[in-house]
């Protein structure tokens, strides 16, 4: 069988879109219109370096223009730069260098794979994910679910999974709730985003959040409606002696502070116990890595001061992995329906096999012997960061370390600025993040030398000791 001549595809590979006409009728030439459309195409990235395009021929034939005005455009862009050629070996895309940003204020990059050394604070070892227990949980959840698991349920969640959580956390983290008041989530993101719009249902105008914290999470707040009205942070925790009568709630991390490590004060806790009870507002405990403690006993859970005033928060994300989306919330009484209505409305419910697999993980002793097993295995790692920086770069303050899968690097007065550490960081191939970052209001920045927010959970043991020697040597040089 014949090969039809306008088959693009058979020489190309795959399909290119490019779209003439807006450029036409705005009253540009064929050619001019071509070269336009190429041009928006590898400056946008659908065209990526390396990238071989069709014949001209067979690019000519697709969009129903001469050839010879492909081979015209093809050249010009060529001698731009923005394309290759050589003989015999088509068209290609050229390998062009991307700007460097001038600020280090926006989110970290999405795609992180740009550095040779990912220390990115947040984020788990996902190589010690438990496949094979994985599996095996999946296959006897398989064996022995109902039917009716695999049908339409409760936005709650399982009821398996909330019936392991609650034993579970009351043992681990001291948390005092019941199957019925718990709700599986896609993850923390989620869980806060049906938090805030049922608090802004309540009228609610503002939620108050810790000055240093995650700007992906304030953003999700504000993205509910609410405003974030920042507490400043010291060595004990987030001021909340400093609450008032205008946020409907406060978001807290009162295990770890995320990110400057502080542990909340008892009477602090006590503090924003005391306000929401006396202004109808709530408390939401973020217990982003409560599994994780080194030096010190594990702190309880905040919620079990009072359960009707304090929501409790927690994830699969660091003791499994983020890409689980698996999070829930222990929630006060007043708050169970609203949520669930609000959850039920975003995407129904949690993925099934999923939480009755993670329900099997917790009943089974699983999930226990995984997490006490990672706990070993991030201990050893900040202990050999810890030590790295007390050997090559002594000058530099470790705080932060007694919990998590991080640590705050303060370097001393006369450093270079943080911005432009970070862009040697850039350089040395690090990915990192800086302190300031972090900071939900430059207002209340500290006159305080710079400081890195460094992960220590991502690379492999292979790869460890290589990040840990490009981070001493740009310590050293800063």
């Amino acid at each position: 069988m014949s090969t039809p001549r306008n088959a693009s595809w058979t020489t190309f590979g795959g399909d290119l879109h490019l779209d003439l006409t807006g450029r036409r009728a705005a009253g540009a030439g064929l050619r001019a219109a071509l070269e336009d459309a190429l041009r928006e195409a590898v400056q946008d990235g659908r065209l990526a370096p390396g990238t071989r395009l069709p014949s001209s021929r067979a690019l000519g034939e697709d969009l129903g223009i001469a050839r010879n005005t492909v081979v015209e455009a093809y050249g010009q862009l060529t001698a731009e730069g923005w394309l290759t050629s050589r003989q015999g070996s088509g068209t290609t895309v050229a390998e062009r260098t991307a700007p460097r940003p001038g600020r280090r204020t926006a989110h970290p990059p999405l795609d992180r794979r740009h550095g040779r050394h990912d220390l990115m604070p947040g984020r788990p070892d996902v190589s010690l994910f438990p496949r094979s227990a994985w599996l095996s949980a999946t296959r006897r959840a398989l064996a022995t679910a109902p039917h009716a698991a695999f049908d339409y349920s409760s936005p709650l969640g399982r009821i398996e999974l909330r019936e392991a959580l609650t034993a579970y956390l009351a043992r681990v983290r001291g948390v005092r709730t019941d199957p019925d008041h718990l709700l599986v989530c896609a993850g923390f993101t989620q869980g806060l985003g049906l938090l805030s719009a049922a608090l802004r249902g309540r009228d609610g105008r503002a939620l108050a959040v810790e000055a240093y914290g995650l700007p992906p999470q304030r953003d999700t707040v504000r993205a509910a409606g609410l405003a974030t009205l920042p507490l400043p942070v010291d060595c004990s925790g987030a001021r909340t002696d400093l609450l008032d009568g205008r946020p409907g709630g406060v978001l807290l991390t009162p295990a770890h502070q995320y990110p400057t490590g502080a542990a909340l004060a008892a009477d602090r806790r006590a503090a924003a116990v005391g306000w929401a009870r006396a202004h109808d507002g709530y408390v939401i405990e973020d217990d982003y890595d409560g599994e994780f403690r080194y030096d010190r006993q594990p702190l309880g859970a905040m919620q079990a001061l009072d359960p009707e005033r304090v929501v409790y928060a927690g994830t699969a994300a660091k003791s499994l992995a983020p890409g689980l989306r698996l999070g829930w919330l222990a929630l006060p009484d007043a708050l169970v329906e609203p949520v669930a209505r609000l959850k039920q409305l975003a995407d129904g419910m949690a993925p099934v096999l999923d939480q009755l697999t993670l329900a099997e993980l917790i009943t089974s002793g699983t999930y226990d012997r995984h997490v006490r097993r990672s706990r070993l295995h991030y201990r050893r790692r900040r202990d050999l960061l810890v030590a790295a920086l007390a050997e090559r770069a002594p000058q530099v303050e470790v705080t932060g370390i007694a919990a998590g899968l991080h640590a705050v690097l303060q370097l001393p007065s006369g450093a270079v600025p943080e911005a432009e550490l970070l862009d040697r960081a850039e350089a040395a191939g690090l990915v990192v993040t800086g302190l300031g970052w972090h900071l939900a209001d430059p207002a209340l920045a500290p006159d305080a030398p710079p400081a890195l927010v460094v992960g220590y959970g991502t690379p492999s043991d292979r790869t460890f000791p290589a990040a840990l020697d490009a981070l001493c040597e740009l310590l050293r040089g800063a």
